[in-house]
């Protein structure tokens, strides 16, 4: 019997029941900053001058943080005075709105839209998924990858990959959107029978940051096409990119404020 073999019996059953149950995978991995308003004393500004994407607005002494460009290099933290920008382990944040991912001290806890039950029903608790490459750096897709490890195995909670649009019924983009993938786009997304959805895959096609400001830079999918779930992060890890999944699916719900699970 080959080594690996035997080593591989020995290991038994790799694959995680998360998000059931089990762990996530995610152990000790940095999430979202958040800011803290008891501990901002002084209201200075040094949180959103140290940002490099402009994620972070102060007014008033109070931070206003815009999760859509956050690219997570814990700079922000770095350079607070008063530790009022803290490290979180908040990774999963897929959201239906846009709007959403602006948080703000007096965010309403409920947050978010209904996709309907129209969705759930239509896809029968299942998802195909077409994915396109709108320019990214390949962080995503290294990401996107391991979905289909032994321990994630994405095949067990019914979602698929798929190289064809018409057999698709998400449209997964990652990358800024550069001008010369629009037409590549819309042509996949006419492709895709109804219904169909649009998760816009990592900061870059939420927001188009960090590469926005640049010649061949994109401006993410707000203009282009109508996005169901928003996923930042440079890039989601492969749990956050199955909590958005099963959030398109309405088997798992939108996390709000403070990085727990609530209505939405």
């Amino acid at each position: 019997m080959p080594v690996w073999t035997w080593t591989g019996l020995k290991a038994g059953k790799a694959a995680t029941r998360w998000p059931q149950r089990g762990p996530d995978g995610q152990d000790g991995v940095l999430g979202m900053p958040r800011w803290d308003s008891a501990a901002c004393r002084t209201g200075c500004d040094a949180c959103a001058a140290a940002c490099p994407t402009g994620a972070i607005q102060v007014n008033a002494g109070k931070a206003e943080v815009d999760y859509g460009r956050c690219i997570v290099c814990q700079r922000c933290v770095e350079d607070c005075p008063e530790g009022a920008m803290a490290s979180s382990y908040d990774w999963a944040f897929g959201v239906r709105r846009r709007e959403d991912l602006l948080w703000k001290e007096a965010l309403d806890s409920r947050v978010g839209q209904d996709l309907g039950k129209w969705v759930a029903r239509s896809l029968r608790r299942s998802l195909h998924i077409r994915h396109v490459d709108a320019g990214s750096c390949n962080g995503c897709e290294s990401e996107i990858g391991a979905l289909d490890n032994p321990f994630y195995n994405l095949h067990r909670l019914g979602i698929f990959f798929t190289p064809s649009p018409r057999f698709a019924d998400l449209l997964m983009v990652t990358g800024p959107v550069t001008a010369p993938m629009h037409a590549p786009l819309l042509a996949t997304w006419e492709a895709m029978p109804e219904p169909r959805l649009v998760l816009a895959t990592g900061t870059c096609a939420v927001s188009g940051t960090p590469m926005d400001g640049g010649y061949a830079g994109g401006s993410g999918l707000d203009t282009l096409l109508p996005v169901d779930v928003w996923l930042p992060g440079c890039p989601p890890n492969p749990a956050a990119l199955i909590h958005a999944l099963l959030l398109l699916l309405e088997r798992m719900p939108q996390r709000v404020q403070g990085g727990h699970y609530g209505a939405g």
